[in-house]
């Protein structure tokens, strides 16, 4: 008997950990391949792939019985990724490669989906395994092409694209020199894909306060609620709100990366640049799709939202239940989902901007159309919404209906790199205000931030107190003031709150009162 073992990796959220390949051969019995340590339907379905790659890259199947263990046994391995891994093992137990390969793969990773004719496939999780390989010290990364390339990202790992079994083991021979990837942030090749796009925010016509409310949410990271009739401009406005947010640093473009790629989007060609993400679900989707979760827990809407924006338009029409599984990740910027198969934590920092109707005929008195719309109606339309969600999101501002004149007039407004400049000055007093606590943003602040960061003098509180009183507002509704306040003063580039801008912040909360309560 002879036994040979590898190191791949297994994905649980966004990371990956190790997982031992163990083949022993030369057991008695029919030839199989026989796999074990809790392997799903796609992992068994690997002995079948493996036996035909052998068989097309020149090798001889398997003779004998064999048993591969994925170590540890008790963590389910689920999909294609552990093929590559197996066939190389299962060649260096049967003596089928040099004893120089056999040693070698101690020395790397190894993961990738093999075809019957022995070519590589891409995988899930390139970026998760290659943080695992720069933490196990490993010499370098053995990944498909496609995968190889955004593994390449992680400084730190020599990463190595292999196009086949054979190619693979020519490498581990020493009869082909393979060149670990040079990471596409170096040759600029991401840093130039930012943000090119045809929308911007001069096309937006009229909508002044609306673009106001819109500029200090990005400027704080804050969640915002659109409230208008129908052809007001909430979708569009929405749309463009990536064209005024920051770059994402490095960092938190790699974070965003690992969403994605364990989620199977990076597969998917010119699914993501450098830029931050923008989803847009339909209201009919499932608590599922919008958490994440599944047989085996995976990413969903909002942790594909992360550093960038959620938007929701129709925030009525999504199931009441569906909305309130937004409430822990508006809270704490992540989502932990607990199924069968094991329990995970997933980053969901994301901005909620969120579009509705004021009544469910679209249409106000304030629109000057005829409300067709009973009070028990429109009670139950704006009850969909619960109190403690409401609460959660920072800014309701209200979008009327665009006037002919704004329509006709044919004078843009300020374009989105001028807006974005200034919320950029407003994120760097943020980010240095805020460099020793964990946090990037005024949003995030908890009670203690508010206290240190969010003072007011006796007139300014009396102020505060006056507007909670007469609009009902409930105590997170204070601290949502302050933090909106705060971010207007960075804007104004001014240390302290002032009265201006407190007004402001109270200014975006009196849709309480007048939809809500």
């Amino acid at each position: 008997m002879s036994l040979a073992i590898t190191q791949s990796g297994t994905l649980q959220g966004i990371d990956a950990f190790p997982v031992d390949v163990e083949v022993n051969s030369g057991q008695k019995g029919d030839p199989k391949l026989i796999i074990v340590g809790l392997p799903d339907a796609a992992v068994k379905e690997s002995c079948d792939r493996v036996i035909s790659a052998l068989s097309n890259s020149g090798f001889i199947p398997p003779e004998t019985r064999m048993t591969i263990n994925l170590a540890p046994g008790h963590i389910r391995k689920e999909g294609p990724l552990y093929d590559l891994p197996i066939a190389l093992t299962v060649l260096a137990a049967t003596g089928q490669i040099r004893q120089q390969a056999a040693c070698e793969l101690s020395n790397y990773l190894i993961a990738g989906e093999l075809s019957l004719s022995g070519e590589t496939r891409p995988i899930k999780g390139g970026l998760s395994l290659a943080v695992l390989a720069r933490d196990l010290e490993k010499k370098g990364l053995l990944l498909p092409p496609q995968t190889a390339t955004e593994a390449s990202l992680v400084e730190g790992i020599d990463v190595y694209e292999v196009t086949s079994l054979s190619q693979a083991i020519q490498f581990l021979n020493g009869q082909e020199a393979l060149t670990p990837l040079e990471s596409p942030l170096n040759d600029g090749t991401l840093c130039s894909d930012m943000a090119i796009t045809e929308m911007d925010f001069s096309e937006i016509k009229g909508q002044h306060s609306v673009r106001r409310a819109v500029e200090v949410a990005v400027a704080g990271a804050h969640n915002i609620l659109i409230i208008g009739p129908p052809g007001s401009g909430k979708s569009m406005i929405a749309k463009r709100i990536p064209t005024i947010m920051p770059q994402p640093s490095l960092e938190e473009y790699l974070e965003i990366l690992r969403i994605y790629s364990v989620a199977g989007k990076t597969l998917e060609k010119g699914s993501i640049s450098f830029q931050r993400p923008f989803r847009s679900p339909h209201h009919t989707i499932s608590d599922v799709g919008l958490l994440g979760g599944g047989a085996i827990p995976s990413p969903g809407e909002i942790s594909l939202s992360h550093n960038g924006v959620l938007f929701l338009d129709e925030l009525p029409e999504f199931k009441r239940n569906t909305l309130e599984v937004l409430r822990q990740p508006l809270e704490d910027g992540e989502v932990t989902i607990s199924r069968s198969a094991g329990k995970i934590t997933l980053p969901s920092a994301f901005m909620l901007v969120a579009a509705m109707n004021p009544t469910p005929s679209g249409y106000s008195s304030k629109d000057g159309r005829q409300n067709m719309c009973s009070a028990a109606q429109i009670q139950r339309y704006r009850s969909r919404i619960s109190g403690p969600l409401l609460d959660r999101i920072d800014i309701h501002v209200e979008a009327p209906s665009v006037r002919f004149e704004d329509l006709r007039n044919e004078q843009n407004g300020e374009n989105s790199n001028v807006i974005r400049e200034r919320i950029q000055v407003a994120r760097a007093i943020q980010k240095e205000r805020f460099s020793k606590l964990g946090i990037s943003s005024n949003a995030r602040m908890g009670r203690k931030h508010i206290v240190a960061y969010c003072e007011i003098d006796h007139n300014k509180a009396t102020l505060l107190q006056q507007a909670m009183e007469q609009l009902k507002l409930s105590a997170r509704a204070y601290d949502r003031i302050l933090k909106v306040a705060r971010t207007i003063a960075d804007l104004a580039e001014s240390k302290e709150i002032e009265i201006p801008h407190l007004l402001e912040a109270i200014q975006y909360r009196n849709l309480d009162r007048a939809l809500f309560h």
